[in-house]
């Protein structure tokens, strides 16, 4: 949540009143000055102060999913199951959103949270946030793949992938690093080497990796050590 929002929710005032708090420099986040309003703050992740006064009660929800094959990654849907219908009530607010997306018949790694300005984090391209994904292939992949996709697979029609890392596993199995999010990307960069991809799952979204504990259609909160690699993401424009 911004930390303007928070303070104007706590009782300090109106966002005049708040913005005066900024600029007298007494609002601290893990011991430093905060001058920008727009600082997205988690209560696991910071301390915040004002005046010396500490804030409490302003955390958000982060779930770890492990997206079955069939459902869609969507809020609603009027014919088919969401990635939402998975999560009980009481595990989530009407904020709750899936970050990105994954096509229905894709598993795997999924972020549902209610902190919005993390999703856009992770999501907007100058953060380039990697993706790795676990392919199986009807065709045998070959060595040379491995090649083509480090110069960047060229889509029918000219458009070109950034270079991405291929290895391989085995005759038809590979991992696949990203770091963009075209539709239908991955299928796509096979299909551009002659390769129909019959399975697809995503196992790591930038620092974060899917719990292989986790089974089809589970979730779990993140836990601290995993929120933690996310801090990176938890950015402001001000000093």
């Amino acid at each position: 949540m911004r930390i303007d929002k928070v303070l104007e929710e706590k009782g300090f005032g109106s966002r005049k009143v708040v913005k005066r708090l900024f600029q007298r420099k007494v609002v601290l986040v893990n011991g430093e000055a905060v001058v920008d309003g727009s600082f997205n703050v988690e209560e696991r992740l910071h301390r915040v102060t004002v005046a010396g006064e500490e804030i409490r009660g302003f955390t958000h929800i982060y779930l770890m999913m492990n997206k079955p094959n069939g459902v869609v990654t969507a809020i609603t849907d009027a014919t088919r199951k969401t990635v939402l219908d998975l999560v009980k009530k009481e595990d989530k607010t009407v904020d709750v959103y899936p970050v990105g997306r994954l096509d229905r018949d894709t598993e795997g790694l999924l972020l549902l949270t209610d902190n919005g300005q993390l999703g856009y984090q992770l999501l907007i391209p100058d953060k380039k946030v990697s993706k790795t994904y676990e392919v199986t292939t009807k065709e045998p992949l070959e060595t040379e793949d491995v090649d083509k996709f480090a110069r960047g697979i060229i889509f029918i029609g000219g458009e070109t992938c950034k270079p991405a890392h291929l290895e391989l596993l085995d005759e038809h199995r590979a991992r696949l690093t990203i770091s963009e999010g075209k539709f239908h990307q991955v299928k796509k960069m096979f299909l551009a080497v002659g390769k129909k991809v019959v399975h697809l799952k995503r196992t790591a979204m930038g620092p974060l990796e899917l719990d292989p504990g986790l089974g089809l259609g589970d979730y779990r909160p993140l836990s601290d050590t995993e929120l933690a690699l996310l801090k990176p993401y938890f950015t402001y424009k001000g000093g």
